[in-house]
């Protein structure tokens, strides 16, 4: 996620060069030319504390508005995004098809998907509050909807592109690699909050199996990919250091899919019958605890390369959003653990991980917000 990625030199043979800027965009909306979809993951890391912190087994006073809060800054920078990203696409379209083109800034076209979803989800945990109900179902249909179909075209066109157009060596497998296969998850783990909107029979079974297709389409599209990423660090060592906090993007479908799991067996009672309901119950936790425990050993990994990094120097880059929404997902699959094991653990392990994602926050939006005023983060390639 950093500016580097959105801007990268070619690596490999066949890898596209930046384009030469076409005569007159520079003088249309300049500003925008490298504005690549990775910004997309301020969002998601912004909505993710809204999300995450209104279901945290442990409620503070004022915490839900805190909330609230967020859910309406992320919904704010969505639209403001949503809004420059058409104008990149519209004023810098040779710019735009370089990043399709460009194995590492491809993948994240799914942050796009997730960023809605996000938006979307939030809107019916916390945003219903200030907007009503009826406006909440409506936004996030909406917000789902799109995002979903966003998600399951990336998930097919990005892997398509990195295998006819893209030309990429073993040693540049990166976690980017996963953003467009988990955004489906997302869709999963988000999808059942309209399940009890819905009539009563075939739409909420639909739904609900739904769903849990897109667990599995993005659960075993991941498991293809990870040995790539941990062979790749095995085999060459560690990552530069602006892509470090990448590592973390690895939690994402770990958490989320333990999310995915522990929200479909909430409201598998009230969407399929009754044996198959049970089943999808012992299901959330047999699945869930298992994944927690590897992402754990995951997050002591990217935590690990992560302070060797920052004592080599590690700058800030945009990368320093991957720090946020995996770190999140986790603590909603941690919160959804605790609600179907009745364990205190899993509520502590919610909590502090909750406490991290709000540091990580902090000190990225920082950061975006100084070099955005400095211009830094949207300057052309150096």
């Amino acid at each position: 996620m950093a500016t580097t990625l959105v801007r990268p030199r070619p690596t490999t043979p066949g890898t596209p060069a930046a384009p030469a800027t076409p005569d007159g965009a520079a003088r249309r909306a300049p500003s925008l030319r490298h504005l690549g979809p990775n910004w997309y993951a301020s969002v998601m890391g912004t909505a993710i504390i809204a999300n995450a912190g209104a279901t945290l087994p442990y409620q503070l006073p004022g915490q839900r508005v805190v909330c609230q809060v967020f859910w309406a800054l992320a919904a704010t920078a969505l639209a403001v995004l949503l809004t420059a990203r058409a104008g990149h696409w519209l004023h810098h379209r040779d710019q735009a098809r370089a990043h399709l083109l460009d194995p590492a800034v491809a993948p994240f076209y799914g942050c796009l998907s997730m960023a809605l979803l996000a938006v979307g989800g939030g809107t019916l945990i916390v945003g219903k509050d200030l907007i009503g109900v009826p406006a909440a179902i409506a936004v996030d249909t909406v917000l789902f909807t799109a995002g979903t179909a966003i998600g399951l075209l990336a998930a097919a066109a990005v892997p398509y592109l990195m295998v006819v157009r893209h030309k990429v060596e073993a040693h540049q497998a990166t976690p980017v690699w996963l953003l467009p296969v988990v955004a489906p998850m997302v869709s999963a783990a988000l999808g059942p909050l309209l399940i009890p909107h819905l009539p009563a029979g075939q739409a909420r079974e639909a739904m609900l199996l739904g769903c849990y297709a897109m667990f599995g389409l993005s659960l075993l599209a991941t498991l293809l990919l990870l040995p790539l990423i941990f062979g790749r660090l095995i085999v060459s060592g560690p990552l530069p250091l602006a892509l470090t906090p990448t590592l973390f993007l690895v939690l994402g479908p770990l958490g989320q899919s333990t999310t995915a799991v522990n929200s479909l067996a909430d409201m598998a009672p009230e969407s399929i019958a009754g044996a198959y309901s049970g089943a999808f119950a012992a299901f959330a936790v047999v699945y869930g605890v298992p994944v927690m425990g590897f992402a754990l050993l995951w997050l002591a990994l990217a935590a690990a390369m992560l302070l060797r990094a920052a004592r080599e120097g590690m700058g800030f880059a945009m990368t320093w959003w991957a720090l946020t929404f995996p770190v999140g997902t986790c603590v909603t699959g941690a919160a959804g653990l605790a609600r179907h094991t009745g364990l205190t653990a899993f509520s502590w392990l919610a909590a502090a991980l909750f406490l991290a994602l709000v540091t990580a926050w902090l000190l990225a939006a920082a950061n975006t917000l100084r070099g955005l005023a400095t211009g830094r983060l949207l300057a052309a390639p150096r």
